[in-house]
C-alpha cells in the first residue's frame, strides 16, 4: 500500500507543525513557540518519519516548502548549523525506510495546510 503523507509547519509566537496521512484521515499536531518556518517544516517531515519508520507501506511525504525538500534530496545546501542537526535526524529515520519519496507540492494542494490552519 501506498500512504501520502502531507506535512506543514509555521515559526514565530504561534509555531507549530504537523502531517495529515491522506488515506486514513489521521492527523497531528504540535504548538511549538518561537521556531522559524525552516525549523517548522523539518519538525513535520521528523514527525511524519517517527510515525511510519516502522511502516512497510510506500511512504510518500508531501512538502510545500521547496527548500526544505531539497536540502532533504541533497539538491541544496544547508547552511544552518540547527537546521543541518534536523536534517541528519530526519536522513538518519530516511534510512531505516525502504521505500521513500519526499515531494514538493505548491502550497494550495497541501492538504496538512488546510488542516493546521495555516
Amino acid at each position: 500500500m501506498a500512504i501520502s503523507v502531507y506535512v506543514d509547519g509555521s515559526g514565530g509566537p504561534n509555531g507549530g507543525f504537523g502531517y495529515f496521512v491522506k488515506e486514513t484521515g489521521e492527523s497531528f499536531y504540535e504548538k511549538k513557540p518561537e521556531i522559524t518556518n525552516n525549523q517548522a517544516e523539518y519538525m513535520a517531515i521528523i514527525a511524519a518519519l517517527k510515525k511510519f519508520v516502522d511502516s512497510t507501506d510506500d511512504i510518500a511525504i508531501f512538502s510545500d516548502s521547496k527548500n526544505t525538500i531539497s536540502q532533504l534530496n541533497h539538491e541544496f545546501a544547508i547552511n544552518n548549523e540547527k537546521l543541518r542537526e534536523l536534517a541528519r535526524e530526519a536522513w538518519s529515520l530516511i534510512g531505516k525506510y525502504s521505500k521513500i519519496t519526499l515531494l514538493w507540492v505548491p502550497r494550495k494542494e497541501n492538504l496538512a495546510g488546510k488542516m493546521l490552519g495555516s
